[in-house]
């Protein structure tokens, strides 16, 4: 998993959010929570859970995992919050997740750059040290080939073969002393290049 982020110019609660019962429970396994939920890739791999890259592991029920890892239930009950409410968070539209965080942040870029009208071209692109890169600019025109996600009244543009790159990705927008700028999390990545803005 490869995370790039770009600089500036990065919802509608989901129907899970509206699920009586979490839909990450500790006796799934840890492969169905990433091939089901990538956006919970970050939460685990942040906790410390970094079996999710060996392949040996994933068959391991995710409350097993974390107790064989010293994880007392409480801590299993605080990261098993986690994990729902990181799918709750976003929007999920064929097959891509944004969060809502880039949508609010969209709507503020638009108003602030005088872009009424305009939503988020979100492109995969050849370039940088491994071989891809990601490209955000503004845009109020769908090609022939696009697809269109529209959330919360903002519109993200993909065309296909941008699209097919982006199939399970999340688009966040993060904002710390480091680093400003929409933040792809793409489980489609191989690997990445030093520099940290391209992927394989």
């Amino acid at each position: 998993m490869q995370e790039q982020t770009m600089k500036e110019p990065k919802a509608k609660p989901s129907p899970k959010s509206q699920a009586s019962t979490p839909l990450i429970t500790e006796d799934m396994t840890i492969g169905d929570v990433i091939s089901k939920y990538p956006s919970t890739i970050e939460v685990l791999l942040r906790n410390g859970v970094h079996c999710v890259g060996c392949g040996a592991k994933t068959f391991e029920a995710l409350g097993d995992g974390l107790r064989s890892h010293g994880k007392s239930d409480e801590e299993i009950n605080t990261l098993l919050a986690e994990l729902n409410s990181s799918i709750e968070d976003t929007s999920e539209q064929g097959d891509v997740q944004i969060t809502n965080k880039a949508v609010s942040k969209l709507k503020e870029l638009i108003k602030t750059n005088g872009k009424d009208g305009y939503g988020l071209r979100v492109q995969v692109v050849p370039g940088g040290c491994a071989g891809f890169q990601y490209g955000f600019d503004f845009e109020n025109t769908k090609q022939a080939n696009d697809t269109t996600l529209d959330v919360e009244g903002v519109t993200f543009y993909l065309d296909s073969e941008s699209f097919g790159h982006l199939r399970g990705a999340r688009i966040d927008y993060v904002d710390t002393l480091q680093e400003a700028g929409f933040r792809i999390t793409n489980p489609n990545a191989k690997g990445g290049c030093g520099c940290g803005k391209s992927f394989s």
